[in-house]
């Protein structure tokens, strides 16, 4: 999911998880009950919720990059753009594996996973993904971002990806796609991989 920013975070190997930093709204006010309160002072504006499924932890998503695709600036800011929106983001790094995803995903009970693509294997990768996921039993979307032609994504779709994300969606389409993603369950029809895009 590539977004024209230049701030990312700093470059890391393996696997990093990016806690969320924003309190709940349900958090209790911490002021002194025994304060007198002055009517001229501004009232604080409210808190804002972090995203759920209804669950009791925010919005859970796995990032990762498939395959030899190097290109990982866009997808280390949208996992800031995420963090600062609420989400917890497990950034798994460059050159991953359906199954090390699938495995990341299983563990940290993960809302989504979110795949970053720029070689043009989308049409392989990603419906991989999707198969690998719904074969496990899982009800988790799949959200592809990147460089992705638009003849392609409503072939993506169709294959089982939740949404397809262009390198200049800003940060609220890139969350409340996620949301709204996370909020609907998922199909367990297998999707069709195609043989004909080179991953490398």
């Amino acid at each position: 999911m590539k977004v024209d920013e230049t701030d990312a975070p700093e470059a890391g190997t393996g696997r990093e998880e990016v806690a969320a930093t924003t309190a709940p709204a349900e958090v209790a006010a911490t002021t002194n009950p025994e304060a007198t309160a002055d009517p001229t002072a501004a009232t604080p504006a409210p808190a804002t919720p972090m995203p759920t499924t209804g669950r009791q932890h925010p919005l859970r998503i796995v990032l990762a990059k498939l395959g030899l695709d190097g290109h990982d600036r866009g997808i280390k800011v949208v996992a800031r753009m995420l963090r600062d929106a609420g989400f917890e983001v497990i950034y798994l790094g460059l050159r991953q594996t359906t199954e090390s995803v699938l495995a990341a995903a299983e563990q940290e009970d993960a809302d989504a996973i979110g795949l970053s693509i720029h070689n043009g294997g989308h049409m392989t990768l990603a419906p991989r993904m999707v198969n690998a996921v719904r074969g496990a039993g899982m009800d988790v979307p799949v959200i592809v971002g990147g460089i992705v032609p638009a003849v392609d994504v409503p072939l993506l779709l169709d294959a089982g990806v939740a949404a397809v994300l262009g390198p200049r969606a800003s940060a609220n389409e890139v969350s409340d796609t996620i949301r709204s993603a996370a909020a609907r369950p998922t199909a367990a029809t297998p999707a069709k991989t195609s043989d004909t895009t080179n991953t490398n």
